[in-house]
């Protein structure tokens, strides 16, 4: 190929976005409801004044609005046509509609252009009738970015422009939107394309070009595209100049920073096994070919979450829109794992995806990752530890020994306690069981309290809450008698504090009560005398065999508080 030739085929090569751009709505893949909605109002008569088309980016936001402007002023082969959903495409005004350069189809960007100035300007050339055409159309891209004050411009010319006139505009962002535009358009959402449609799109494409492209590596794409038609094109334009000859799965991977498929499914496997040393050798192998740290465990989640639609419903393992590799792994891996194992995959690896985003070294973060994923693989699930700790696995003598050894002697006489897993609080300081007796100053009358312990939770039962606080964090008590308390001030006590005990006392009981200061020290709080009983409890109970059980199967746990039958 000469120089000359070679620079003229460079002039002349379109992209295949670009190449591969719908002309009218038979070609709009993976939108049909909104091509039938548009069809049906061009064939009643019934067109909206303004369009809003919204979606992400490369669904066909910019290409539809293009449509509906050929839609809205194609007239036929014969010049005499009126609106059709089938646009000829040889009419002068499909021309140059095709070509961007109609007169009276003017496209605005506004990202570039969002001022109200910019809009003034649009809104004056609004009032002159078409120079050519049947409709002016304005398109307004990235509508979202206009300001304020264009908006509020735009409105009443919105609302009602002239007859000749029509708006299209196109977003992404549609709640940027002031409800106040949303509410004079006829809004469209242009939905994401299935990997299905996609597939078959750049096969039709990559035959058309003459390219061979491996059904791997058009999954890749369609997969890599996440539902952007523009996008695979851009990347499948990409593959085609990245091979001089088949296109595969191999270039694919290389090209965008993938793990190989067939290599992740083993990874995920072998972490699962609990195979470290294997799973850091694959990891490794992945790495050194390209493949992107974080992205390895974007896959491995993306298998995860596969595996569970497998487990859920597994006639989705017989699903032609899902890859033949991906099926056949799935089906072999989810038939050794349960629901229990796949979801605490999920959860670990959603948790080690935002470390290694965040880590210096996200490959030492993957790594450290892939190592608590294989340690947790030999962890029992509820299920199965719930069934080790039954008591008919331990002896009668050892169920002997659990009754002894939760024996506390503490001053509240706590008694065969039980441990509560860590995570749970179900400790309760001691509680008595006061009597209602016949009435005194109102209907119920509480018995008169036995301990200074009593006294605190009576305050407590009659809604005195910051009282209870008092006496148990910062009153010592030195005696106790019936109708007669002394009791020594801590340091953060209140000095009021014990003339509002003796007052709620003699409102509460029957009697009336008198409570002095006392020089003397006084036994400890309420609450530190309770602090160190629950942890002579805990002590006892780690030493009982179904405790130690239970510790050994979940290696890091800890006794976090015991309950006696009492509070049950």
């Amino acid at each position: 190929m000469t120089e000359n030739t070679r620079l003229q085929t460079q002039k002349d090569y379109t992209v295949l976005a670009r190449k591969y751009r719908p002309g009218s709505f038979d070609g709009l893949i993976g939108q049909e409801p909104i091509v039938r909605t548009l069809t049906n109002a061009v064939e009643a008569g019934r067109l909206a004044q303004a369009f809003i088309l919204t979606g992400v980016r490369g669904v066909g936001k910019t290409t539809t609005a293009r449509i509906i402007a050929r839609v809205l002023n194609c007239i036929g082969e014969d010049g005499n046509g009126g609106p059709t959903a089938t646009p000829c495409g040889i009419c002068e005004h499909c021309i140059a509609i095709v070509q961007d350069r109609h007169v009276d189809v003017q496209e605005m960007d506004a990202a570039s252009r969002t001022g109200v100035d910019d809009i003034r300007e649009l809104i004056e050339s609004v009032r002159y009738r078409p120079s050519m055409a049947r409709y002016k159309v304005y398109i307004i891209d990235e509508v979202h970015m206009l300001s304020k004050n264009a908006f509020n411009a735009l409105l009443k010319t919105l609302e009602e422009p002239p007859e000749h006139v029509k708006f299209i505009f196109a977003t992404t962002e549609i709640r940027k939107i002031p409800v106040t535009v949303l509410s004079r358009c006829q809004r469209f959402d242009l939905r994401r394309v299935n990997e299905k449609t996609l597939f078959d799109h750049f096969r039709s494409v990559a035959d058309s070009e003459g390219v061979e492209v491996s059904e791997t590596a058009l999954d890749l794409i369609a997969r890599a595209a996440d539902g952007s038609v523009r996008d695979g094109l851009s990347l499948l334009d990409q593959a085609i100049s990245h091979s001089t000859g088949l296109v595969d799965d191999r270039q694919i991977s290389e090209m965008l920073g993938l793990a190989d498929r067939s290599q992740t499914f083993l990874l995920f496997e072998t972490i699962l096994m609990g195979k470290i040393g294997p799973a850091l050798k694959i990891f490794e192998q992945l790495y050194t070919s390209g493949a992107d740290p974080s992205r390895v465990i974007e896959d491995l989640l993306e298998i995860t979450h596969l595996l569970t639609r497998i487990k859920v419903t597994p006639s989705l393992a017989e699903d032609p829109g899902i890859p033949e590799i991906e099926r056949v792994k799935g089906k072999t891996i989810t038939s050794k794992l349960t629901m229990a194992s796949i979801a605490r995959a999920w959860q670990m690896l959603l948790k080690g995806l935002s470390e290694v985003r965040v880590a210096p070294s996200p490959k030492q973060a993957v790594e450290m990752v892939l190592v608590r994923l294989a340690y947790s693989s030999d962890l029992p699930t509820p299920a199965e530890a719930l069934k080790a700790m039954q008591p008919n696995s331990i002896g009668p003598s050892s169920q002997t020994s659990m009754k002894q050894s939760a024996s506390l002697s503490s001053s509240q006489g706590q008694e065969h306690s039980h441990t509560a897993i860590k995570g749970v609080d179900t400790h309760q300081a001691p509680q008595s069981n006061f009597i209602a007796e016949s009435s005194y100053t109102s209907s119920v009358v509480v018995a008169l309290p036995k301990s200074f312990s009593d006294v605190a939770e009576l305050a407590g039962a009659k809604g005195e809450a910051l009282l209870r606080s008092e006496i148990i964090n910062n009153m010592h008590l030195v005696s106790f008698e019936k109708g007669r308390i002394e009791v020594a001030l801590g340091q953060h006590a209140k000095k009021e504090s014990p003339y509002k005990m003796a007052k709620f006392l003699s409102e509460a009981t029957p009697i009336r009560w008198k409570v002095s200061i006392s020089s003397q020290r006084g036994d400890p709080p309420l609450q530190q005398q309770w602090d160190r009983d629950k942890e002579l409890e805990r002590n006892s109970a780690e030493g009982h065999p179904l405790v130690e059980s239970v510790l050994r199967t979940f290696p890091g746990a800890t006794v976090e508080s015991v309950r006696t039958t009492d509070d049950r």
